[in-house]
């Protein structure tokens, strides 16, 4: 069997896409033109709202295997398309979306100002957010989009928390 190739890890520039580039683009949706943050936090969107009706234990044990999916696959991922970040591994935005919705009321208006916090504070990215893109591998990938999550969560927290109007 040494000579046979792996069909697990696709050659940068290869037609077929490994197991771990389907996973990190959300099966090829990371490749969709123009802006593939905003499609994975979409995604993030999508995954999450449905797990917010089932209650916070089941949002939260799906968002830490969300972004330990992530963690495992976007560095591989990032070395097969021999990129150290590149823009079509959105799995690390899905995971930063997932924490961002963590615990927040069933409600479209709280959605949305969630995820217009998390793609500015992914975009813009903060002092301590640009900080952790600088980690190794997938582990720089996936810190600073879950950072970014934490950060919009908590930012909407406050912002409710301290204005009756919103």
């Amino acid at each position: 069997m040494s000579g046979r190739k792996s069909r697990a890890a696709a050659k940068p520039g290869s037609p077929t896409p490994s197991v771990a580039q389907r996973v990190a683009t959300a099966g090829g949706l990371g490749r969709v033109p123009g802006a593939p943050g905003t499609v994975g936090s979409l995604v993030g969107v999508a995954l999450g709202v449905p797990l917010l009706a089932l209650g916070w234990p089941v949002h939260l044990a799906a968002t830490v295997a969300v972004c330990g999916a992530a963690l495992a696959v976007s560095g591989r991922a990032a070395a097969e398309l021999g990129q150290p970040d590149p823009p079509q591994v959105i799995i690390d935005e899905i995971a930063g979306m997932c924490v961002a919705l963590w615990g927040l009321p069933l409600q479209w208006y709280d959605v949305g100002a969630v995820f217009l916090l998390f793609r500015l504070f992914d975009v813009v990215k903060p002092a301590p957010i640009l900080r952790l893109e600088r980690l190794p591998g997938g582990l720089g990938i996936v810190a600073d989009d879950i950072a970014a999550g934490l950060l919009a969560r908590v930012t909407w927290w406050l912002l409710k928390a301290n204005f009756d109007f919103l």
